[in-house]
């Protein structure tokens, strides 16, 4: 193992640690701001979830990644290096000034710049790029409008009910915050493996894209880890700056981002977990009215959503050919 792999790798490994900061805040946000866990609780119990989710329901997202989007035989370590830079970089400053980007996205935009200067455009697989863009953009629709027909079900079921219903929506969150943490899991940190996996191809290290259990391992652990440490700054965002969020609101976003982004791992479809519990959030709070939603900031975040493809494909571009001229 040459030591760019091993830059790589660590490089990845670093990604996916931010890659839990940064979208701790999507699973625990409405569990927080509904005061069914205390935020530590909240974060470990995600983490542990986070780690699970790749041993439980497989890696069809890694292939995805790692196989579907681009000609392995065609890119080069510095394309995949640059690629990582741009994605670093990018859920850095979004994390710093507290707006919930995507990584995916940021991933998906540094390998496409990175790709495209360093092996052209033959290099991209038209069939895996447009899978992965589509399921980008429909997701926060489904996530949106499953969270307003769950909701308008909860309110129907329970119309009649006493205020003790809020404690059972509160106690029941520990089963949704779960299934999103799995979720969560089985969809982001297969990101990384699809990179480290690629990667380990290019270099020759692996004759056929499987990507190897010690990946999986370090892969989901990182993601972990950064879940347990949190993103105080996004979780504010999710979690308060919508709509003041009630046990019945947490319960119901948790729900519907539960089952988009589970349905999508399962059929290798990499999500934006920002976009699907963030839409979801909007799409429970507007079943109970249309202006409880503070569409401001939804539109603060959907600007940073179309920024980060555009904006990850040009730096990973330009760190491309600042790489290039140290490794050949």
């Amino acid at each position: 193992m040459t030591p760019i792999i091993i830059t790589i790798i660590l490089l990845a490994l670093i990604f996916d640690f931010l890659n839990g900061i940064h979208d701790s805040s999507n699973i625990v946000a409405t569990m927080i701001a509904s005061k069914a866990f205390s935020p530590r609780t909240a974060l470990g119990m995600t983490a542990v979830a986070n780690f699970c989710g790749p041993f439980i329901f497989g890696v069809a997202v890694a292939e995805t990644i790692g196989h579907e989007v681009v000609a392995a035989e065609t890119i080069s370590v510095v394309v995949i290096l640059a690629a990582l830079f741009s994605a670093i970089l990018w859920n850095l400053l979004t994390w710093y000034l507290g707006f919930p980007s995507s990584s995916s996205h940021a991933l998906v935009g540094g390998l496409i710049g990175s790709v495209v200067i360093g092996a052209g455009w033959n290099a991209i697989l038209i069939p895996g790029l447009l899978k992965i863009l589509l399921t980008l953009m429909i997701s926060p629709i489904i996530g949106l409008l499953f969270g307003y027909l769950i909701l308008k079900g909860l309110l129907l079921l329970s119309w009649n009910a006493s205020p003790k219903v809020n404690t059972i929506f509160k106690r029941s969150q520990v089963f949704t915050a779960i299934a999103l943490a799995l979720s969560h899991g089985t969809n982001d940190a297969q990101k990384t493996m699809g990179i480290i996996t690629l990667a380990l191809l290019t270099g020759g290290l692996l004759d056929v894209f499987i990507v190897p259990l010690w990946v999986i391992v370090a892969c989901a652990a990182m993601i972990a880890l950064g879940t347990a440490v949190g993103g105080w700054k996004l979780i504010r965002t999710l979690g308060g700056k919508f709509y003041l969020i009630k046990p019945i609101d947490g319960f119901a976003s948790q729900f519907a981002s539960a089952v988009v982004i589970l349905g999508a791992s399962l059929v290798g479809g990499p999500v934006s977990t920002t976009q699907v519990v963030s839409s979801s959030i909007m799409g429970v709070g507007a079943a109970e009215r249309m202006n409880k939603v503070r569409w401001g900031v939804a539109q603060e975040i959907a600007i940073a959503w179309m920024l980060t493809i555009p904006a990850t494909a040009l730096v990973a571009a330009g760190l491309y050919w600042i790489i290039s001229q140290f490794i050949s």
